[in-house]
């Protein structure tokens, strides 16, 4: 059983418009009627079986890309999340993600890939991002997509099951 002090990194990352946020606030079961897009950056804690969860959820706008490496010490989980309605942006989503699977201090560093607003008409379903994006080339790290909701809440919660499962291995 896990110290009820131990702490969680995650850190939250895709393009603007993704849903990070939303599944920020899903995640702290906060209000998600009122969101606007993230100049900067959000921090929740949330308590996870028997860990603190500090996840970092950072804005996704080309300005702000180039900062996203301020915030990759000491991560011990990366979400990256996707808008599976946009399909005009899957190239741009994939190669953001495997940069940053390229960055020496994300080395190693297990990923969850959100296929956020599968809700929407249209949107592209889990494995076919898995697919398009060629997923299966990751062999580096632990890594899973997880098809989800933000807005209704479905998808997360599995998602940080997978989260939690890669952190116990890693702290064993």
């Amino acid at each position: 059983k896990a110290k009820p002090e131990q702490e969680v990194r995650i850190l939250t990352l895709g393009l603007d418009n993704a849903g990070k946020t939303t599944i920020l606030k899903a995640l702290a079961s906060e209000d998600i009627s009122h969101i606007t897009p993230t100049q900067g950056f959000n921090i929740k804690s949330v308590q996870s079986q028997g860990f603190k969860l500090n996840v970092w959820d950072i804005g996704g706008q080309r300005k702000i890309r180039p900062y996203w490496k301020n915030y990759f010490d000491n991560t011990d989980v990366l979400i990256y999340v996707i808008d599976s309605s946009d399909k005009k942006r899957f190239e741009e989503t994939g190669e953001e993600l495997f940069e940053l699977l390229e960055e020496e201090k994300l080395s190693g560093v297990p990923v969850l890939i959100f296929a956020n607003k599968q809700d929407l008409m249209g949107a592209s379903r889990a494995d076919e991002i898995s697919k398009g994006l060629n997923l299966v080339s990751i062999r580096d790290r632990p890594w899973q997509i997880q098809g989800c909701s933000a807005l209704k809440g479905e998808g997360i919660q599995q998602g940080l099951e997978w989260v939690m499962n890669s952190v116990n291995k890693r702290k064993k």
